[in-house]
């Protein structure tokens, strides 16, 4: 929803500004500019990348749909589950959670977070190291070694559509003096033309300028950067799942292991100390009961 309110909002002030000062709309709309800029945007974006980017950037669109997904909420429901899991393991042992993560759509557990249960990045994630340490055979500090590495690999690879777009939006602009220049090129090429229509045509060529210059900056840059915090927020993700799991390895209590994992968390998203607690509290009981 922000991204089509913040594009309406960037057409309203540009156009609406520019009749607002006595200028007409009439001129700015040039067909052939657009597919010259446009045009030179995507076959420069099919020539810097190879088909796995391209496609890597495909499939990214869709997830902007989803942008308020790791929200406050969903946290608490992970940090939730995680004490659940932990408190189960220190009851029965590392092999008491063996059929929830084998089977996590039929555990009652992961029932109970049906938020967490949907999204196929937490729970392969989760899943898999909790298989490692029911394994049993490995150390925390070669756990942790592993998880960062897939870490780092998860954002290499969630930069990769980021950094296309980016680019793109980067040689907009450039485009733009592109179309600018051929415009002008052809209004000096028409010898027998009068001045006022030799004005014209360098008027509706510097367009060119002003449309790469918009469509770089107001509206492919914009959307780089917010597939960039999305990628940043699911990466706080994995890092909260992390730091509580190694807390865990170590000793720590469930309990004070959910804490790790609040403390991984950005501020606008972290719940308080005492609001977690009771989070915790609740799902004790729940997880008691079940």
């Amino acid at each position: 929803m922000l991204i089509p309110l913040g594009y309406i909002v960037v057409l309203l002030c540009v156009f609406g500004g520019f009749v607002l000062a006595g200028g007409s709309l009439g001129p700015l709309f040039q067909p052939t500019e657009f597919l010259m800029i446009g045009g030179a945007g995507v076959g420069a974006f099919i020539a810097a990348n190879n088909g796995k980017a391209i496609k890597a950037t495909f499939r990214i669109f869709p997830k902007l749909r989803r942008s308020n997904k790791y929200d406050k909420a969903l946290y608490m429901e992970l940090m939730a589950l995680q004490y659940k899991l932990l408190s189960k393991i220190r009851r029965e042992g590392m092999l008491g959670i063996e059929r929830d993560i084998d089977t996590p759509q039929e555990s009652p557990l992961f029932n109970e977070h049906p938020k967490v249960l949907s999204d196929p990045m937490i729970m392969n994630f989760l899943t898999d190291y909790l298989r490692l340490m029911v394994s049993g055979s490995m150390e925390p500090m070669e756990l942790d070694e592993l998880m960062l590495h897939e870490i780092e690999a998860f954002e290499q690879e969630a930069h990769i559509p980021t950094d296309a777009i980016a680019k793109v939006g980067d040689a907009m602009p450039a485009f733009g003096i592109v179309a600018a220049v051929m415009g002008v090129v052809k209004a000096l090429s028409t010898a027998d033309a009068s001045p006022d229509e030799m004005g014209v045509m360098i008027a509706h060529a510097l367009v060119g300028t002003f449309l790469g210059i918009l469509m770089g900056y107001g509206f492919i840059n914009p959307l780089a950067s917010r597939l960039e915090r999305q990628a940043k927020e699911a990466e706080k993700m994995l890092q909260c799942i992390r730091v509580t799991l190694l807390a865990s390895l170590h000793g720590y209590a469930p309990q004070l292991a959910v804490e790790f994992g609040r403390k991984a968390l950005h501020s606008a998203e972290r719940p308080g100390f005492s609001e977690l607690e009771e989070y915790v509290r609740n799902a004790k009981s729940g997880a008691g009961s079940t």
